[in-house]
This record gives C-alpha cells, sequence and structure tokens, in this order.
C-alpha cells in the first residue's frame, strides 16, 4: 500500500474478506488446529492468520496455496478468493502487487511527495486522510486507518525482509499535521530504522539533481529472485513486469542510493531535526 490508497482512494470491501476469513476459520477448526498450531505448520504467524479470518488482511496466493493443502480444503479457498478478487474493486495491477509485498524478500521504496505508508504514525496518516478530497466520511477515515496500521504488521512480521527507504528531506521539513506531528513521525522513523532489516536514507534538499526525478517508485524481489516494480499517480497506478523496465529502475534505485545521504548520516539528519 503506498503513502496514499490504492485502487483510485476507495477503502477495500470488507463483507467478502469476512466471508474468506470466515471460510478459512471454518476450515481451520475442522482440521483440528488452532492459529498457533497452523502457524508452525505453514510458516505464517499466527497474528497473521488472525487477520485474514477477521477480515482485515487480503490473503496471498501462496498463503492460499499452503492453507489448501495443510487443511484439506478440497480447493475451496482458492475458489473463494479467486471470487475475492474480483469483488475487491480494486484494479487488477494493485491486487498483484499487494499479494507480492506481502511475499517479498526485498522491498525498496523511493517517496517525494509523502511519507509512505509503510512508516506513517496514525497521526501523520490521519492528517492525510482528513485533508482528502473529495472528502471521506468519519467511517472511511477510521476504516482506512486500520487498514494502514494492519498493513503496518509486515515490518514486524517479516524480519528476513529488507526494507529500503529513499525520503525527500522535503517530507519532513513539510511539517504535515504540525509540530508535534512532525517530532512522532520523526521518532517514529528513528526508532524503526534501529530494526536490523529497514533501512532509511534521506536525499538531502542541496542535492540539485538526482536519479529518482522521474517520479515515486517501489521495487520488490519475490522468493524466487523475481523482480517487479510499482509506480503511482495521482489517481492510477501501473504495475511492472517488463524485465528491461524493471532493470532500469532498478539502476535509478542503485544511483539514488549513493546520491541519497549514507544511512548512518540521515539518522544524524533526522536527530538534528527532532532536536531543533
Amino acid at each position: 500500500m503506498s503513502s496514499s490508497t490504492p485502487g483510485c482512494g476507495q477503502p477495500e470491501p470488507a463483507d467478502g474478506l469476512r466471508a474468506f476469513g470466515a471460510v478459512l476459520k471454518n476450515f481451520r477448526k475442522r482440521a483440528a488446529y488452532t492459529q498457533d498450531s497452523l502457524s508452525r505448520e505453514i510458516g505464517y504467524s499466527a497474528h497473521f492468520i488472525a487477520s485474514v479470518e477477521q477480515g482485515r488482511r487480503f490473503p496471498p496466493a501462496r498463503f492460499v496455496d499452503v492453507c489448501e493443502v495443510a487443511l484439506d480444503a478440497f480447493g475451496t479457498l482458492r475458489l473463494a478468493v479467486n471470487q475475492l478478487s474480483r469483488q475487491r474493486g480494486l484494479a487488477s495491477w494493485f491486487q498483484q502487487w499487494a499479494q507480492l509485498e506481502q511475499e517479498a524478500v526485498a522491498l525498496s521504496t523511493y517517496e517525494c511527495r509523502l511519507i509512505p505508508g509503510l512508516l506513517q504514525t496514525e497521526a501523520y496518516a490521519r492528517t492525510l486522510f482528513v485533508n482528502q478530497l473529495p472528502p471521506l466520511g468519519d467511517e472511511q477515515i477510521e476504516a482506512q486507518l486500520e487498514a494502514r496500521v494492519e498493513r503496518q504488521q509486515l515490518l514486524t512480521e517479516r524480519p528476513n525482509t529488507a526494507y529500503s527507504f529513499i525520503l525527500e528531506e522535503h517530507l519532513f521539513l513539510r511539517g504535515m499535521g504540525g509540530h508535534d506531528v512532525t517530532m512522532e513521525l520523526i521518532d517514529h522513523v528513528l526508532g524503526l530504522a534501529e530494526r536490523r532489516n529497514i533501512e532509511v536514507q534521506v536525499m538531502p534538499v542541496v542535492r540539485r539533481s538526482h536519479a529518482g526525478l522521474g517520479g515515486p517508485m517501489r521495487l520488490l524481489e519475490t522468493p524466487e529472485n523475481r523482480w517487479f516494480a510499482y509506480a503511482e499517480g495521482q489517481e492510477s497506478g501501473q504495475f511492472l513486469s517488463n524485465m528491461k523496465v524493471v532493470s532500469m529502475l532498478q539502476m535509478r534505485y542503485a544511483r539514488m542510493r549513493a546520491q541519497a545521504l549514507t544511512f548512518e548520516d540521515s539518522v544524524s539528519l533526522l536527530e538534528r531535526m527532532r532536536g531543533a
């Protein structure tokens, strides 16, 4: 999920997700598994399983496959998730990216517009949703906040996934939501940067030119070591699988990593901002 809401700003319908979760739960109980015991069997955390059963997370393809085998579900789960994808109301390119993201062994993100969703605090995200146009209702705002917080579990549930973020310095200087929100955001990013699998680099405003001026990008590597990319605009997104295009974006991202401040210097800059 990006800093904006995928699928043209519309919240995902929850009924289909809850229905799939109920089916999964029934098959789990039929097979005499608890969430903890199924977790050990299929290699997904109990929290992840609970999130799917409660309709708070879209089930990725590999998760469905291993549950089919472990629960002897007669193909019912695959059929249900295919129906769910058709009803979900999201563009096909984002459905594919969202599922790959949950399985990625590496995820790289460059942002020049807003702090990426994975790094946002609740207060920062709420500021974005409250100011969204057309305006969102209170229930929509709360639903999107819940979905964002849920998605951020990726950072802790997948400690073996390598996360790289390159963020423009001006994203922190803008002061989105006011001084207190910005200070909390910087503290939050600094805390995440202490994790061994998360690297944050800042692209300084004094850098007059760099390889990312074409806009935001995300890159991911699958467990099969395939690479894909995703680029997002105002009300659209593009899933990129062409090897030449993905390779070109990898080259740009690699150059940006050399052009941005080092991890250590980025942390120092954020600490100075926090102390200001």
